[in-house]
């Protein structure tokens, strides 16, 4: 997978750098495994937006990704490798031997015709399946469970992986994109590997028409609003005048401030928070 620069002949084309999607095979999405999308525009379901800059963009399915790999000791094949609209990473379809069908993540490297297995048993490969206990120490993984059986929630957009660092009684010590370290039980499953499309991260969009058709709406400053409008509006020029520092439209603290809720259960798991 790599990138492709696009020669400038005008304007809307200066600057931009897309993906070559060199490493897709599959032009077709698998049918069984597509459900409808509806699109939110950033709102709750009281109609109130919750996420600003959304609304817009394309047509998408929804493929119901398998987070869980439960499907112990049934090998399966790599069918295709496919474009998801709804996330960063690629993702491969593997079809089992029972006949069954299923999306996941595809990690770097991996190709169609490849052999996938899941379970305790699973050789140490990338794609492979396995409960962190069964994983050497200094593995490099991705898409990890936090609770056993849940599905995966870590690890799970482009080119993000986490390492196994140790082993400590009924816990795996994981040390997470971040460098923050953090105890995961042994029984949570990991795959084995670094999620695909490593590169998504230096597409430069070039023009802000791509941005609409992804679903981006317009993100106007602060500074260039009215001081009705926004803490950072008013003012002669552009002096931060009348406030302390960065604030979101609502008078908080938008830069520095800690905002993760120190009763959370899963605090007490963490041995080191991520380094500044």
């Amino acid at each position: 997978m790599g990138l492709k620069k696009i020669k400038s002949i005008h304007n809307a084309s200066r600057n931009t750098i897309l993906a070559d999607f060199a490493e897709i095979t599959a032009r077709r999405p698998e049918k069984s495994l597509l459900s409808a999308a509806k699109k939110t525009a950033g709102r709750n379901n009281q109609g109130k937006i919750t996420c600003r800059h959304k609304g817009g963009g394309g047509k998408r399915f929804f493929r119901r990704i398998d987070f869980i790999r439960d499907k112990d000791h049934i090998p399966a094949r790599v069918v295709s490798i496919e474009y998801d609209p709804n996330r960063t990473a690629r993702i491969a379809l593997l079809s089992y031997a029972d006949g069954e069908k299923r999306y996941i993540l595809a990690p770097r490297g991996l190709q169609v015709n490849d052999s996938l297995l899941s379970g305790a048993e699973a050789d140490i490969k990338p794609g492979n399946a396995l409960p962190l206990g069964s994983i050497p120490v200094g593995t490099v993984v991705h898409n990890v469970e936090l609770a056993a059986g849940k599905g995966a929630q870590l690890a799970r957009s482009a080119g993000v992986s986490i390492q196994l660092m140790a082993k400590e009684g009924d816990y795996a010590v994981l040390r997470m994109p971040s460098t923050e370290l953090r105890l995961v039980r042994l029984e949570c499953r990991a795959t084995v590997g670094v999620v695909s499309n490593e590169d998504h991260f230096n597409i430069k969009l070039g023009k802000a028409g791509r941005a609409r058709w992804l679903g981006l709406r317009p993100e106007v400053r602060g500074s260039v609003m009215n001081p009705v409008e926004h803490p950072h509006g008013g003012g002669e020029g552009r002096a931060p005048v009348g406030h302390p520092g960065p604030m979101t439209p609502w008078g908080k603290p938008a830069l520095g401030k800690k905002t993760r809720k120190l009763k959370k259960p899963s605090t007490k798991l963490i041995i080191r928070r991520k380094k500044k």
